[in-house]
């Protein structure tokens, strides 16, 4: 039986390793590998021929046995024969890889070594389209600074060190505001954490004249006394959110004690078992379910004193604050809710200490609850008390008859309602707005002097903004709802204003901070400089002696200057005084307060100054 070809080299004895040849290892594999290398390196070998394989593009049932009986060429009639050995090697390489991935046949390590094949083009060819964009940035650089090949490979490395740099930071910091590192800081300033929600700017074109004093709210408010802060909190206009900040999210001495599992938190004075706030995660619905303006101003203060004696209550000054929110807005989330079945049957709506009758305030719903109702059905009710429902609860009701709609004309009673509720609004110690939640938030720092843990958090899609209206629906529930329209533009144009008021005067009083610092530094600098000139002169006699009448002299001059420094203080504080007197005729003409504008900044420029000068001067002599 006639032996095949291809097993002949398989008889032959094993290839000795050629003089020079590297040692035989201990890896069989790589043993095997090297005899193999040997073997086709040789010229005319039947290995070389055999460890090839089939050509590319023919089946591994290709019948190699023509090709093994052709005879083979000379190295020396091939081209790039001296090269030979290395160019077999390499392709015997990549062969052999092909060939061990095609007899596994794995779908994972198919996929990773096209994945890693994959990485290794874009890798090569992000490194080409690099090198010609450093090409065409640098080409100008390159003839005039002469640049190697060295510079360039450094180049390129820095700029890949940047890219994973800022991937690593993505995958470390993927959030906006990062705690680590800030890139907005590099990029572009900080934004104004106070710039309007809305995507507007900041200021504003004010519609209602307000005084200083309706501007000005900072209340004087002792925790550790007996003060007290009551939460109004209206139906749908974010005070479940802005209640629990007021108990989880303050810096307090003595922080409420919440528990997991009960909405209510004890917050209790520091060192007296007192509560210091009046809210429904405080003390509860203990004035009933969403109580209003008439039931709260009666029904607290009984509430917190009742159990105590009138000759040993305390004088109690009780801050009110709220939230509100714009009526269409509220009204549909309002809509919302009652679809989801709430009722607010627990709600008491006391007023003149008793409750209104069924004819006066009847039910737009016979069944248990109101679920699933339409729009239009909660539109058509006319005893529904979401209409209008802010300006009812910030408004005395004791001033129209409570909920007896008899008692006065309509209109005459819309009136006295929405007068009611601006007043009440406008003298609360605080109020917010839902669409303004930063804002809210400085203005209750500002007025109450206690700072949030955290920033509030503006959530611009809630389940009233996914609700599609048609503009003349939008159009029935603004009519509905025309006296919150009202109240809510008063309400807007006075938070903005109070927020305006109270950012130009932290700038008046960080830039008052800065100039007395800078004054300070400078008399700091003075004091320093004369100290010097005093500790030279006593260490040279004789010089100070030769020098003695120019130093009378200077003395001299001093002496005059002071005084006439003083003459000028007292002139100009006489003049402040006449302007402090002359106040309210310069208000009534504002004209000729404008007059002489440079002359005044003059004044108090000089009168700073002197101040200033007189009293160094005094000190250093």
């Amino acid at each position: 039986m006639a032996m095949p070809a291809c097993a002949a080299p398989a008889l032959r004895p094993p290839l000795q390793p050629e003089r020079g040849a590297p040692a035989r290892t201990t890896c069989p594999r790589w043993h095997s590998r090297a005899e193999a290398e040997l073997a086709s390196s040789r010229p005319g070998s039947v290995a070389a021929s055999v460890l090839a394989g089939p050509p590319r593009g023919v089946s591994r049932g290709f019948n190699s046995q023509l090709l093994l009986d052709e005879p083979l060429k000379e190295p020396s009639s091939l081209p790039g024969a001296s090269s030979a050995p290395l160019f077999v090697l390499l392709l015997q390489g990549r062969r052999r890889r092909m060939r061990d991935l095609r007899r596994r046949w794995d779908l994972g390590s198919l996929c990773r070594a096209l994945l890693t094949r994959g990485l290794a083009a874009l890798g090569h060819s992000l490194k080409h389209v690099l090198g010609a964009i450093f090409s065409k940035i640098f080409g100008p650089l390159s003839s005039v600074g002469n640049m190697d090949e060295k510079s360039n490979k450094l180049l390129l490395a820095l700029v890949m060190l940047f890219l994973f740099a800022v991937v690593v930071l993505q995958y470390v910091c993927p959030g906006t505001e990062c705690q680590l590192l800030r890139l907005q800081a590099f990029s572009s300033p900080m934004p104004d954490p106070y710039r309007t929600e809305d995507e507007n700017s900041a200021r504003f074109m004010p519609h209602y004249n307000f005084s200083r004093g309706d501007l000005l709210r900072k209340v004087d408010f002792d925790i550790k006394g007996d003060d007290l802060i009551v939460f109004l909190h209206i139906q749908k206009t974010g005070g479940t959110t802005f209640g629990r900040h007021l108990v989880r999210n303050i810096q307090l001495e003595q922080p409420c004690e919440c528990r997991v599992g009960q909405k209510k938190c004890t917050c209790h004075r520091p060192g007296k078992r007192e509560t210091w706030l009046f809210s429904r995660f405080s003390t509860g619905w203990s004035c009933g379910l969403h109580a209003d303006w008439t039931e709260l101003t009666s029904c607290v203060p009984a509430v917190v004193d009742g159990k105590r004696d009138a000759r040993l209550r305390p004088s109690r000054n009780f801050h009110y604050i709220t939230i509100l929110r714009d009526p269409v807005s509220r009204y549909l989330s309002e809509w919302r809710h009652v679809q989801r079945g709430a009722t607010w049957k627990a709600s008491l709506h006391v007023c003149d200490g008793r409750p209104p009758t069924s004819e006066e305030l009847p039910s737009c719903y016979t069944g248990d609850d109101w679920s699933g109702c339409p729009l239009k059905e909660f539109m058509d009710c006319p005893y529904n008390l979401a209409n209008n429902r802010q300006v009812r609860m910030l408004s005395d009701l004791t001033l129209v008859g409570c909920y007896n709609l008899s008692a006065m004309p309509e209109k005459q009673r819309n009136k006295v309602l929405l007068e009611s509720a601006k007043s009440n609004l406008k003298h609360m110690a605080f109020f917010g707005l839902t669409e303004y939640q930063r804002k809210t938030q400085y203005l209750f720092e500002k007025t109450f002097n206690m700072n949030f843990i955290s920033p509030f958090t503006q959530y611009n899609t809630t389940r009233a903004s996914s609700v599609e209206i048609s503009e003349e629906t939008q159009k029935h529930i603004e009519g509905l709802n025309f006296l919150d329209m009202e109240l809510y533009s008063y309400a807007k144009d006075l938070f903005l204003q109070r927020y305006q008021f109270m950012r130009q005067k932290d700038h008046q009083e960080a830039r008052r901070k800065r100039q007395e610092q800078r004054k300070f530094l400078k008399g700091r600098f003075l004091q320093t400089h004369f100290q010097n000139q005093t500790h030279s002169q006593s260490q040279n006699p004789s010089q100070n002696q030769s020098q003695s009448p120019n130093l009378n002299a200077n003395q001299n001059v001093t002496q005059n200057l002071i005084q006439n420094l003083i003459q000028n203080l007292t002139h100009s504080s006489s003049q402040n005084l006449s302007q402090k007197e002359d106040w309210g005729t310069l208000k009534q003409n504002p004209g000729s307060q404008k007059q002489n504008p440079d002359q005044e900044q003059s004044d108090n420029n000089t009168s700073n100054g002197t101040n200033d000068y007189i009293g160094s001067v005094e000190k250093w002599r």
